[in-house]
């Protein structure tokens, strides 16, 4: 049996994310904090514990999992910044540390796309810190990096869409509009299925935003 451990199971994309895992006949098991286990898709494994203490839920880890760290705040803003530190980068390190003592074989990591922005450098900053922590395991890791995650409930920046493609015709702003493209669900959601599917043999493997924009299978609505 392929094992999958999630963090983040009830957001967005997890509760999305778990049923496709399922289809492919992962048995999933996802970390949740009490009250929160209704929240979850039927048919997974529910682990009860605190997701900022590895401790409490590294014993609970198969050893031969893949290991998915989505916990995160919902819709990040630059006003978020004590947030993105106390929870983003919180729940990196605690999930790194639990991931290195259980032994999971691939650890799969929903950071953001790197280039400069001036506007969300502190979320930024610390889903790079994620990286570096993890980085640190040696734990063969997959990391993708979107900017925002278009999808039901998340259409407001097709808004700026007109002006985006025009920076992009603009040299002096192209690499960096481009660089920030929006990526949809379902492709956000092939990018992770492709990550749990391709551990890499040692090392690190990232999925960047134009990697991200090429997986365009259909999945769910």
């Amino acid at each position: 049996m392929k094992h999958v451990f999630i963090t983040g199971g009830t957001g967005y994309i997890g509760k999305r994310l778990i049923p496709l895992l399922q289809q492919k006949d992962y048995m999933v098991t996802a970390l949740v904090r009490n009250g929160s286990e209704n929240k979850l898709p039927p048919g997974c494994n529910i682990i009860i514990a605190n997701p900022f203490e590895a401790a409490s839920f590294m014993k609970d880890i198969p050893a031969d999992a893949t290991f998915v760290q989505l916990l995160g705040v919902p819709h990040p803003g630059p006003k978020k910044k004590e947030q993105f530190k106390t929870i983003d980068l919180a729940s990196a390190k605690a999930s790194a540390i639990a991931a290195l003592h259980a032994g999971v074989k691939h650890f799969v990591y929903v950071s953001v796309a790197q280039t400069p922005t001036g506007i969300m450098k502190d979320y930024q900053q610390c889903r790079a810190e994620g990286e570096t922590t993890i980085r640190a395991t040696t734990i063969p890791s997959t990391f993708i990096r979107p900017w925002y995650v278009i999808g039901p409930g998340h259409y407001w920046p097709l808004l700026f869409q007109p002006l985006f493609k025009i920076l992009e015709w603009i040299p002096s702003t192209s690499a960096k509009a481009k660089a920030l493209r929006i990526v949809y669900l379902n492709q956000m959601l092939n990018a992770l299925l492709y990550a749990v599917e391709h551990a890499p043999a040692n090392g690190v493997d990232i999925i960047e935003i134009s990697d991200i924009r090429k997986m365009n299978k259909k999945l769910i609505d």
